[in-house]
């Protein structure tokens, strides 16, 4: 008989990146008295992960829960970035409605369309919350009507249409149904989620039934499978039956159950269907496989996770400093790593190549693919990594290639800078809106590959004042040719330490990217050349000890600060034929063919 759980709601919290998230899970968790009173807490303490504490972005979907008149309120805090959409996506399946987050001000973005539709598809109850109320130029009236639009366009149902508005500030810690009235609390937003949210449903006298959406990892228990119970009940150290993407079934033993009280995991003896928990004692339990009773061992259907759009190659270090300062340096090393990432990580995809040091990681953006480099690299990972690349369709004979929705918003004076470089890179402007504070939203329809290497451009073009955000928006025919990089390297002539002097005659040729007495090999990219072509230089040249003198001659050599190119910089600057060399200590650029004669003879020969 199915029942309604009506003491739990459970629900997913997705926006577009920065609009609040987080920090509005935090004030539910501090209101809710989900803290021990003399307990230290940081700010957007879901943010677990250090990458997403240095960045300010959340990466993994988390759970957490509150409890508010006596109803739990389980809780999904999902990324907001359109490369981590994979794992907004999978966390669907485990709740019954969402939070849809829009910021008061920059109102509707890429990634608030993206989860909207998938949350629509999934046929979620949907609250929509206007967050950061607080700021001075906030839009509510115009942000409404966009979220309206959005709702329209998306070709909602009539209940759908029909959602309720919370306003709210995270940030100050309130929520409120009408702007009028006065707020100190969120609990205006929890009893909407009570009173909106359906409760679960489920049979707790039916066979077991549980689906994996997530998993996480503890040294002491191993795997730990987090999902929620379609149906029927489980207690502790029962025999179920796994089943597999492959269709086989294996009987397993459940050593432990948790719930999720506040921050925290909860050992539990028993549970039933509507609740969101996380079993362990299952070694090779992975995302999308099904736990049932196994007298009935029925799989569950596991959403279709949208394919990547952009590949890389990872290589085995070959250059001269190879093996100095990582600890996995090997391909068995490199292979085992990989393989392991796509268990947890559902929207990547990594495949064996001709060679054995080499393998192809497709992902759905630059961030996706280099948030994996940086987590391996801090492991103690040595590898190098190829300049991104889109993955091309055919169909019907047709070459198909990744386009992307890009918003730009920028102060008017540089709209004729921005429209020319989008239009370089095959760009079509779809929209432009002037909101009257002297800023415009621009909205284009670009080729993937054509944003490779744009952030950058687009930042020095606009002094720092513009803001760009784009997601995936489908396949569509080939547009042509885009421009490469429009300059060369600057490469290393031989092994050795950099000099004041060496590096003083290659700073008139253009940037430099390393300082004096900084160990270099012969390959090694030291700068940006001013000229399109590449420039071999001599930085480790130094100056010959004479005795004689002459004026002027001895003056101190002053060096310009060098350009420090982060992770993601590297990605967007190297060209087809160089690598990014990633090892614990440092990231460096490199030619793929270090020596300067057989370098000399690959280009020449015929393509």
């Amino acid at each position: 008989m199915i029942q309604n759980r009506e003491d739990i709601r459970n629900i997913a919290i997705i926006a577009h990146v920065d609009h609040g998230k987080t920090t509005l899970v935090d004030q539910m968790l501090q209101q809710c008295s989900s803290y021990r009173e003399n307990q230290q807490v940081v700010e957007r303490v879901m943010d677990s992960y250090d990458l997403e504490r240095e960045r300010g972005i959340t990466i993994l979907a988390k759970n957490t829960s509150v409890r508010y008149n006596n109803v739990k309120i389980n809780i999904v805090d999902t990324p907001g970035h359109a490369d981590f959409g994979g794992e907004v996506e999978r966390v669907l399946g485990m709740v019954d409605g969402v939070l849809l987050l829009v910021d008061a001000y920059e109102g509707v973005m890429p990634q608030t369309k993206f989860v909207l539709h998938k949350a629509m598809l999934s046929n979620k109850k949907i609250i929509v919350v206007i967050n950061k109320v607080d700021r001075q130029e906030r839009r509510i009236d115009e942000v409404k009507d966009e979220i309206l639009d959005l709702f329209i366009d998306l070709n909602c149902s009539d209940e759908q249409l029909d959602f309720p508005i919370v306003y709210a500030s995270a940030r100050q810690g309130y929520a409120t149904l009408d702007l009028s009235q006065e707020s100190t609390s969120v609990f205006a937003l929890l009893q909407t989620i009570i009173d909106h949210i359906p409760a679960p449903k489920g049979d707790s006298t039916s066979p077991f039934q549980m689906l994996i959406s997530n998993i996480d990892y503890n040294d002491y228990v191993g795997r730990i499978g987090i999902g929620r119970i379609e149906r029927g009940e489980i207690v502790k150290n029962q025999r179920v039956a796994l089943c597999r993407e492959n269709a086989e079934a294996v009987n397993v033993k459940i050593s432990q159950i948790y719930v999720f009280e506040g921050l925290k995991r909860v050992e539990t003896e028993h549970a039933a269907a509507g609740d969101i928990i996380a079993i362990s004692g299952i070694d090779e339990i992975n995302i999308g496989e099904t736990l049932c009773d196994s007298q009935y061992p029925e799989a569950l259907h596991f959403t279709q996770i949208d394919e990547p759009t952009i590949s890389m190659m990872f290589l085995v270090n070959n250059s001269p400093f190879a093996g100095r300062e990582g600890k996995y340096v090997t391909s068995r090393n490199l292979r085992e790593r990989l393989f392991r990432e796509v268990k947890t990580n559902v929207s990547m995809r990594v495949e064996e190549t001709d060679s054995t040091e080499m393998f192809k990681v497709s992902g759905r953006g630059e961030l996706h693919l280099s948030i994996l480099i940086e987590t391996m690299r801090r492991e103690g990972y040595e590898f190098s990594v190829s300049r991104p690349r889109v993955i091309f369709k055919t169909e019907n004979g047709q070459l198909k290639e990744p386009m992307e929705r890009l918003l730009i918003d920028v102060p008017e004076e540089y709209i004729g800078v921005a429209m020319e470089k989008t239009g370089l890179r095959k760009g079509e402007m779809l929209d432009m809106h002037n909101n009257g504070q002297g800023t415009v939203r621009l909205e284009f329809s670009i080729p993937s590959r054509g944003l490779i290497g744009f952030r950058g451009e687009f930042l020095t073009d606009t002094k720092g004042n513009g803001i760009m955000n784009h997601i995936y928006d489908g396949y569509a025919d080939y547009k042509g040719d885009i421009a490469e990089r429009p300059r060369g390297s600057i490469i290393a002539y031989e092994t050795g330490t950099t000099t004041a002097y060496g590096l003083n005659n290659a700073q008139e040729r253009g940037r430099l990217f390393v300082d004096a007495g900084i160990e270099v090999y012969e390959g090694m990219i030291v700068g940006e050349n001013a000229k399109t072509e590449d420039l071999l230089s001599n930085v480790c040249r130094k100056k010959h000890v004479t005795n004689i003198r002459a004026a002027g001659s001895d003056d101190a050599i002053k060096l310009t600060p060098p350009v420090r190119l982060s992770l993601e910089q590297m990605l967007e600057f190297i060209a087809e034929d160089e690598l990014v060399e990633i090892t614990p200590k440092n990231i460096r650029m490199r030619k793929k063919i270090l020596n300067k004669e057989q370098r000399a003879k690959a280009q020449s020969r015929p393509k």
